[in-house]
This record gives C-alpha cells, structure tokens and sequence, in this order.
C-alpha cells in the first residue's frame, strides 16, 4: 500500500492559500512566535464571533491581519 498525505499539506499553493504571508529571515522564530500569540488573543477575543481563519500578512513596516467569521458585521 502507498503512503498516507496530509491533504491540508498536500493542497497548500495550490488550491488553498496560507494562513501567513511573510518572510522571516533571521527573525523567524520571534515573527512566528508573535503570529502564534496574535492568533490566540484574537480567538479569546472574539469567541462569540465564530472566527474561521485569521490571515496576517507583514511588510517592513505594517502588519495587516484578516479575519473571516462566520457572522459578518463584527
């Protein structure tokens, strides 16, 4: 028998995009680690609000970050 994919894995750039776009360069680890704390004050934040994805996206100098939910108006 074959082997076992991840299909989340398998379809990312392709038919699913990721859920953070930036490059970290030497500051990997601390931009992740912020990413990670970002994500997790915005779902306890918003808990009531039925949030599916929060997408953040860097340049030098902005972050911008996306949220999708389930009820629109919030």
């Amino acid at each position: 028998m074959g082997q076992k994919t991840n299909p989340i894995g398998l379809r990312l750039g392709i038919i699913k995009g990721w859920d953070s776009n930036w490059y970290g360069g030497k500051k990997y680890e601390a931009k992740l680690i912020e990413d990670d704390k970002i994500r997790k004050y915005l779902n306890a934040r918003l808990a009531k609000a039925g949030v599916s994805k929060i997408i953040i996206e860097r340049t030098l100098k902005l972050i911008t970050v996306t949220i999708n939910t389930a009820r629109p108006g919030i």
